[in-house]
C-alpha cells in the first residue's frame, strides 16, 4: 500500500482523497436522511397507533353497546351459519324459543317449536301459554350466515282477535235488532187479524178475509225467518257443477213472466256457451232473480232491464243493468248492509244474502250507480276449466 502510495504522483493522491472526502459526506447526508426519514416514519407510526387504539376503542365501546343492546332487544335475534346451526341467540330468542342448545339445527328448531298458523305468522309455547311470532330471515352472504329475526305479534294477533269478536257480537247485536223490528209488524197484523177471527159475530165473507191476511202475514214472518237462517247459515247448499247459462235464463224466464206484464221489458245479451261454475243451481237462479226483480222494481214503465253474461278465461261475469233513477251516493256503501233497505216492506237481507253466497262459491259482486243514470250489478264467478267451448245455436 505504501509502495502504491509512493508510486502516485501527489495530484493523483490529492484527487484520490477529494473522491473519498465526497464519498463520505454523501455517506454522510445519507445516513442523515435515512435519520430523518425514519423519526418521520416513527412520528406518522405512533400516529397511526394512536389512532388504530381510538378506532379500536370507539368500536370496542359500540360493540358493547350492540351487545348489551341486541339482549335487550324485544325482538328474538339468531345467527345460523351456513351448515344451518344456530351459533348465537339472544336473551329474548331463548324466550321465545326455550332452553335452544347452540349448534342446533335452526331448521329442526322450527318444525318441532313453531306452528304456522297463517302466511308469516308461527305460534310458539304450550296450549294456554301460547304466542305469535312472525318470522325474518336475512342473508349476509360477506360472512356466510343469516340472521334470523323473531317478532313477537302475540299482543297484536290477540287485540285482533278481540276486535274480531267485538264485530261479530255488534253484527249478532244489530242482527237481532233488525229481525225483532221486521218480525214486529207482520206479526203484531197476523195477531189483530186472528183476534178478529174469535169474534162470534164476524160474518163469514168477513172470516175469509182475515183468515187470508192471517196467512199471508206469516207467511212473509216465514220468508223472513227463511232469509235469516240462510244468511247466517252464510254457506251454500249442496254445490256441484252447472252451466250459468242455463241458469241465467230460467231466472229471466221466471222474472219476465211477473215484470212484462207490467211494462218492463227485460231484454237478455247472453252468448251460448259451456259457462260451466260451481254452484248450487237453485240458491243462484234465486240470487239472479234477486238482483233481477230488484232492476225491474227501479225501472219506470216502458223501462228495459239488461242482464248480459260476459266471457273471459278466468271468470264469468254477469251484469244486471237498468236503467231508473239509481242509487244515492250514500246509499251506495250500505247496500249489502243486512236489515238495511230502502224499499217499503223490504226484509234487507236479499243483497247481503246474494253477497255471502257469491262469495262462498269464491266470486264477488259488486254495484255501480249514479243518479238518473241507473245501475249495474256484477257477479263474478270463476269459470272452471275445460268450460269455453261455445254451444251450438239453435
Amino acid at each position: 500500500m505504501e509502495q502504491s502510495l509512493q508510486t502516485m504522483n501527489p495530484k493523483e493522491l490529492e484527487e484520490a482523497f477529494t473522491l473519498f472526502t465526497e464519498a463520505s459526506r454523501q455517506l454522510s447526508n445519507a445516513y442523515a436522511e435515512l435519520q430523518r426519514d425514519v423519526a418521520s416514519l416513527t412520528e406518522q407510526l405512533a400516529v397511526a397507533n394512536g389512532h388504530l387504539k381510538k378506532q379500536y376503542e370507539e368500536k370496542a365501546v359500540l360493540s358493547r353497546r350492540l351487545s348489551l343492546l341486541l339482549e335487550k332487544l324485544p325482538a328474538g335475534v339468531l345467527e345460523v351459519n351456513a351448515a344451518g346451526e344456530i351459533v348465537s341467540c339472544n336473551q329474548r330468542g331463548f324466550e321465545l324459543l326455550g332452553a335452544v342448545a347452540l349448534g342446533s339445527k335452526w331448521q329442526n328448531v322450527l318444525s318441532d317449536r313453531l306452528k304456522l298458523v297463517e302466511s308469516d305468522v308461527w305460534q310458539f309455547g304450550d296450549v294456554g301459554e301460547s304466542g305469535y311470532v312472525r318470522i325474518e330471515q336475512v342473508q349476509v352472504p360477506e360472512e356466510g350466515v343469516e340472521l334470523v329475526l323473531l317478532h313477537d305479534v302475540t299482543t297484536t294477533i290477540q287485540m285482533r282477535a278481540e276486535l274480531e269478536r267485538q264485530g261479530r257480537l255488534a253484527a249478532m247485536g244489530q242482527m237481532a235488532a233488525g229481525l225483532a223490528h221486521q218480525l214486529r209488524t207482520p206479526l203484531a197484523a197476523a195477531l189483530l187479524y186472528t183476534g178478529h177471527l174469535q169474534r162470534p159475530e164476524l160474518r163469514e165473507e168477513d172470516r175469509l178475509k182475515f183468515a187470508a191476511k192471517t196467512n199471508e202475514r206469516l207467511g212473509r214472518l216465514e220468508v223472513l225467518v227463511q232469509n235469516m237462517l240462510q244468511f247466517v247459515r252464510g254457506t251454500p247448499q249442496q254445490i256441484s257443477t252447472v252451466n250459468l247459462v242455463d241458469v241465467i235464463h230460467e231466472a229471466v224466464s221466471e222474472v219476465r213472466s211477473i215484470y212484462e206484464p207490467k211494462g218492463v221489458r227485460l231484454t237478455t245479451d247472453v252468448p251460448q256457451l259451456f259457462a260451466m261454475v260451481a254452484a248450487n243451481h237453485k240458491e243462484l237462479s234465486g240470487a239472479i232473480m234477486n238482483l233481477l226483480e230488484n232492476a225491474c222494481q227501479a225501472s219506470v214503465v216502458d223501462g228495459e232491464v239488461l242482464c248480459r253474461l260476459i266471457d273471459s278465461d278466468a271468470s264469468l261475469q254477469l251484469e244486471v243493468v237498468d236503467y231508473g233513477e239509481g242509487i244515492a251516493a250514500d246509499v251506495l256503501p250500505r247496500l249489502f248492509e243486512p236489515f238495511f233497505t230502502t224499499k217499503k216492506g223490504g226484509t234487507g237481507l236479499g243483497l247481503a244474502i246474494v253477497r255471502n253466497m257469491v262469495k262462498a262459491y269464491g266470486g264477488e259482486v259488486t254495484v255501480t250507480s249514479a243518479p238518473k243514470m241507473g245501475s249495474n250489478f256484477k257477479i263474478c264467478l270463476p269459470r272452471l276449466p275445460d268450460s269455453t267451448n261455445v254451444l251450438e245455436q239453435d
